[in-house]
Order: C-alpha cells, then structure tokens, then sequence
C-alpha cells in the first residue's frame, strides 16, 4: 500500500490499485474525523461506515494513478 494525499483537505490514506476499478483504501484515521467531506454527511445524519466515497479522495487517486506514484498492480 502506498500513502496519498487528498489534494482537498490534505488527510492521508494508504492505497493499492489492484485494477482501473478497484481501489483499497486504509484510512489512517477515523473517516469522520479527517474528512470535511465525510464529517459533513456524518452530522447530517449518515452513519460513516455507509459513507463510500469522497469525491476529492477519490480525485486525489486518479491524479496519483496518472502521475505514476500509484501503480495500478494486478494483483488478485
């Protein structure tokens, strides 16, 4: 797994690409503690564990797959 940086909020996550649409990501810390985007949903009522993505996370991975600092594995 390699570490990314959010380019929004600046929190970081470990991430393993194992193919263009499969993504792990570990978080480091609680979701709803780190993530504007997340905590946002979360005190509007949303359970966290139910909250599947952030969006400028996910960008964050897109932008570190292009740039070759994430590598997109293979692996199964």
């Amino acid at each position: 797994m390699r570490a990314v940086e959010c380019g929004a909020c600046g929190n970081q996550v470990l991430c393993e690409k194992f193919s263009p649409a499969h993504t792990a990501v570990q978080w480091t810390e609680e979701a709803a503690a780190v993530c504007p985007s997340i905590a946002e949903r979360v005190a509007a009522g949303e359970p966290s564990a139910r909250v599947r993505v952030c969006a400028a996370l996910r960008d964050s991975i897109d932008a570190a797959v292009a740039a070759g600092d994430l590598e997109v594995t293979g692996a199964w």
